[in-house]
């Protein structure tokens, strides 16, 4: 017997299915936490909101077609939610490690937490540890700097594996404007982290 779709179980939990709300919250409350973490650069702020957006999700059951792909219409929630909390000042700005919470994808998330770019020399060194430790964490924080917008359709592209179409749709523009949105972020993030591309260019013309 096949495995129900998520549209089809959110179809259940319209019809008052809860075992199948139960379900759809154990497979994407952690995406959701993690990308609305990545988002408000808050772990605890990350749960209450992960909490909203679940919350969102069932009150709209009633409402629901499944007329875009589930993880869509959830990252559209989601995205929704985080922008809100960033313009309205919720998250805290004390000290908040980047690397909080980041253990690992830990399941069929499609994030890719120890490697958000390719980076570094993997020798198995401490020295190397240390410095790739450093350079991850500058990366994420040259994404984390990024306007709202451009790091959620970022996030949504680079960890979520997104389409165009299903980016557009969460955060409510074209398919023009998100291109747009990840030129300015890519090049951004290039001016920004460019010195990264020169220990394997010095390498090259050895």
């Amino acid at each position: 017997m096949a495995l129900e779709t998520d549209a089809e179980l959110m179809l259940r939990v319209k019809a008052g299915d809860e075992a199948s709300f139960d379900i759809l919250l154990e497979k994407y409350r952690t995406p959701v936490v993690k990308f609305i973490q990545r988002m408000v650069q808050n772990s605890a702020a990350a749960e209450e909101l992960a909490q909203d957006v679940f919350l969102r999700v069932y009150r709209a059951r009633t409402g629901y077609e499944p007329s875009a792909r589930f993880t869509t219409w959830l990252f559209r929630i989601a995205t929704h939610i985080a922008l809100n909390a960033l313009r309205d000042g919720r998250k805290e700005r004390a000290v908040q490690s980047l690397d909080a919470g980041y253990t690992g994808a830990g399941g069929s998330d499609g994030l890719h937490d120890d490697s958000p770019l390719d980076v570094g020399d993997t020798r198995p060194t401490i020295e190397t540890y240390l410095v790739e430790s450093s350079e991850v964490r500058e990366i994420r924080g040259a994404v984390m700097a990024l306007p709202g917008k451009q790091r959620a359709a970022v996030l949504m592209h680079k960890y979520h594996e997104l389409d165009y179409k299903q980016i557009a749709e969460a955060l409510g523009c074209s398919e023009s404007a998100v291109k747009s949105l990840l030129f300015r972020a890519y090049e951004t993030l290039r001016e920004k982290l460019s010195r990264f591309a020169a220990p394997s260019a010095a390498t090259a013309s050895e």
